[in-house]
C-alpha cells in the first residue's frame, strides 16, 4: 500500500494528532481540576459540570498516542518509557486519583466531599506537572544533569501554568456570573506564566541543541520559522486585551479566550515538531530507525484507518450535545 518511508511518516502524524488532541483536550479539564478553588462548592460543582461528559474520553487520546508508539515504533517506546519510568507511573497515579475522586466526591458523605474535592485538585496538578517533567526530559535528550533536571522542573511548572490557562479560558466559555468573572482573574494571571514558559523553552531549546539552533537559525528557515514565535506572542497579547473586556452584554466573545488558546497550543507543538522532526528520540532515533516492519504498519494503519475516525466522531458528537453554558451538577 505504501513504501516503508510513507509508512513511518504517516504512524508519526497520526501520533502528532493524537498527543496535540490530548494536549488541548485533557489540558483544559486539567486547568480545570488545577484551579478547584476548594473555598466555594457551588462553583466547585459548577466547574466539575463542566467537564463531566468530556473528561474522560478526552484520555482516549493519550492511550491512543501511547498505543501508538508501542506498536509502530517499538525501539523509540522502549528507550522513552525506560527514561521517564517514574514521572510516567506518577501520571498513571494521578490520573487514577482524578477518576476516583470525580465519583467518590458525590457518592461519599457529604462531610468527605471537600477530602475528595482536594485530591482531585491533587491528581490534575501531579498530571499537569508529571507530563511537564517528561516533556522537559525529553527536549534535553533524557540528559541527568543538574540543568537537565532544572529545565524539566521549569517545563514541569509550565505545563501546568498552560493548563490552568486553558482551563480558566473554558471557565469564562462554559459558566456565568461569579464563577465566570473569577475565571477571566484566573486566565489573566496564569497567561503571563503561559508566555515565560513558552519564551523559556524556546530560549533553552536551541541553546542545548546545535541541530535545532541551526533549523531555526539558519538561513533562509528562519524567514519561514519566525512567524511561529511571533503569531504565538500576538495570541498571548490578544488574549489578554480580550480578557481585559469580558463579559460583554449577551456574553459575547466569551469563547475567544479559549480559541486562543488551543491556537497557542497548536503553534507550540508544530514548534516542537519542527524542531526535532525526523527524530522521535532528540539526537538518538529518527521514525526510521523506530519504525516497526512495513508489513505490521500495513496491517496495523487498516485499523487506524477505521478507529481515528469514529474516535474524531464520537467525540464531536459528545461536544455537539453539551455545547452552551453549564448547568447545574447532576449524577446519575
Amino acid at each position: 500500500m505504501f513504501d516503508a518511508h510513507t509508512l513511518a511518516i504517516i504512524f508519526i502524524g497520526l501520533m502528532g494528532l493524537s498527543v496535540i488532541l490530548y494536549a488541548v483536550l485533557d489540558g483544559y479539564d486539567l486547568g480545570v481540576g488545577i484551579l478547584l478553588p476548594l473555598d466555594n462548592d457551588e462553583h466547585n460543582d459548577r466547574m466539575i459540570a463542566s467537564i463531566g461528559p468530556f473528561w474522560d474520553a478526552n484520555e482516549t487520546w493519550l492511550v491512543l498516542a501511547v498505543g501508538l508508539l508501542l506498536i509502530a515504533f517499538p525501539p523509540a517506546h522502549s528507550l522513552i518509557l525506560r527514561e521517564l519510568y517514574m514521572p510516567t507511573a506518577i501520571l498513571l497515579i494521578s490520573l487514577i486519583l482524578r477518576g476516583v475522586a470525580f465519583d467518590f466526591r458525590a457518592k461519599a458523605p457529604f462531610g468527605h466531599k471537600p477530602t475528595w474535592n482536594r485530591v482531585f485538585k491533587i491528581g490534575s496538578l501531579l498530571a499537569a506537572l508529571s507530563q511537564g517533567y517528561m516533556l522537559g526530559m525529553y527536549v534535553m535528550g533524557f540528559e541527568k544533569s543538574g540543568a537537565a533536571i532544572a529545565f524539566s522542573i521549569l517545563s514541569a511548572l509550565g505545563v501546568a501554568a498552560a493548563y490552568s490557562f486553558i482551563g480558566a479560558c473554558w471557565l469564562v466559555m462554559k459558566t456565568e456570573g461569579d464563577l465566570q468573572q473569577r475565571a477571566i482573574n484566573w486566565a489573566k494571571r496564569t497567561i503571563w506564566l503561559g508566555v515565560i514558559g513558552t519564551i523559556a523553552v524556546s530560549v533553552v531549546n536551541p541553546w542545548i541543541n546545535p541541530t535545532v539552533y541551526e533549523r531555526w537559525l539558519s538561513w533562509p528557515n528562519v524567514l519561514y520559522l519566525a512567524p511561529l514565535p511571533i503569531l504565538c506572542m500576538a495570541l498571548f497579547a490578544f488574549s489578554y486585551a480580550v480578557l481585559n473586556k469580558l463579559p460583554k452584554p449577551q456574553d459575547r466573545s466569551c469563547w475567544v479566550p479559549f480559541v486562543s488558546a488551543v491556537a497557542i497550543f497548536m503553534l507550540c507543538f508544530f514548534g516542537l515538531a519542527v524542531s526535532f522532526f525526523p527524530y522521535i528520540v532528540p539526537s538518538q532515533l529518527t521514525i526510521w530507525d523506530a519504525a516497526a516492519a512495513p508489513e505490521s504498519l500495513t496491517i496495523i494503519l487498516w485499523g487506524a484507518i477505521v478507529v481515528v475516525p469514529i474516535i474524531i466522531c464520537y467525540t464531536a458528537f459528545a461536544y455537539r450535545v453539551f455545547w452552551g453554558k453549564v448547568d447545574e451538577l447532576k449524577y446519575y
